[in-house]
């Protein structure tokens, strides 16, 4: 039997197709079922003050790397065995991944799932050979490159620090662009802002940022996804849109001129802040965790006197840039693409 045989008769199957827009898919949902979904629940119990919902959250964001290994070994079709084997490679790779945690996974997990798949059922001892090379694999694999992709992620973080020395105008623009950049990819901004403490105008601009990729491709692929899509994107995650971007690059290019255009009006115009959680940065409006944190923000600077009050301009500012010019500039510059042809239909289907 020869290599591509063997390959084929374990449906180890290499292509971009399977590993860029089926396992990144299947990634997507993973983290939306725990990190986001946990971020969002928590949130709302520590805004009502139920205990239970704290706890609730807290515990789906604690299997974030799980979550995520597992729906990418679904989506490779992997035998029992080593799917229930990536929870711990799962594991391995978010913990050591840091920021680039997401990003770990996503490539860690491949690599380990296609490796148990190669010696699944192959030994009469099967049961102990496919879970110990999956876990392997994937921990080892974890232990030599997860930490480097974790400084690679954060390095973004740098460059954002960077932005913010820089007069708002610019700062805006930098930032809003490129944390919501982040949001999109496979790595975790809300990790990257709370890691550098993304607060005050930059973490406005950060939310700019966010709210312009999630609220930006809800809207522009309402015609191919309905309601559904609106919501799983526009209160999840824009991060479903990825396989679509590697297949269509140009689809990107709405939501961030909108996080461009956002951007500033958020720190030069609207000065809006985000002074709450740092990690709310880089939420943007999933389950509204962005819109929040402003809003502790306002209600802690009232308190401590830094803020007379909260005034109508403020929430002007927050609904303009968190939904309506998102809505509106993606949706503008969406048709225009459409109409030249950069878009074609279902280009955005999810």
């Amino acid at each position: 039997m020869t290599m591509k045989e063997y390959l084929e008769k374990k449906d180890v199957n290499i292509s971009a197709r399977r590993y860029g827009i089926d396992a990144m898919s299947a990634m997507a949902q993973g983290l939306f079922a725990s990190l986001l979904i946990g971020t969002i629940i928590e949130t709302l119990g520590s805004q009502l003050n139920i205990q239970f919902l704290i706890d609730a959250g807290t515990f789906a964001k604690s299997v974030a790397g799980p979550a995520m290994a597992v729906s990418i070994g679904y989506a490779l079709s992997a035998p029992q065995l080593v799917l229930f084997s990536l929870i711990a490679v799962g594991a391995a790779a978010n913990s050591l991944g840091g920021a680039g945690g997401p990003l770990s996974v996503y490539v860690i997990a491949i690599i380990a799932c296609e490796c148990g798949k190669l010696v699944s059922k192959e030994t009469r001892v099967d049961i102990l050979v496919t879970p110990a090379v999956t876990i392997l694999v994937g921990t080892a694999l974890s232990v030599l490159f997860a930490p480097y992709i974790g400084k690679a992620a954060s390095s973004l973080g740098s460059v954002i620090m960077w932005a913010t020395e820089l007069q708002p105008f610019f700062m805006g623009i930098i930032v809003s662009a490129l944390v919501g950049i982040a949001l999109t990819l496979p790595i975790s901004s809300a990790a990257i802002c709370a890691a550098l403490s993304l607060t005050g105008l930059a973490g406005g601009a950060a939310v700019a940022g966010c709210c312009a990729q999630m609220v930006g491709f809800a809207v522009m692929s309402f015609k191919e996804n309905g309601i559904g899509g609106l919501v799983s994107q526009g209160l999840g995650t824009s991060m479903l849109q990825m396989s679509n971007i590697i297949r269509n690059p140009r689809t990107w290019i709405p939501p961030i001129v909108a996080s461009m255009i956002t951007g500033p009006l958020a720190t030069c115009v609207f000065r809006l802040t985000n002074n709450g959680p740092a990690v709310a940065s880089g939420m943007g409006t999933c389950g509204l965790v962005g819109q929040i944190g402003v809003y502790t923000g306002w209600v802690n600077d009232v308190a401590s006197g830094a803020k007379a009050s909260i005034t109508a301009m403020d929430w002007v500012g927050l609904v303009l840039i968190c939904f309506i010019l998102p809505a509106v500039i993606s949706w503008i510059v969406c048709e225009l693409e459409r109409r030249a042809g950069w878009i074609k239909e279902n280009d955005l289907k999810l």
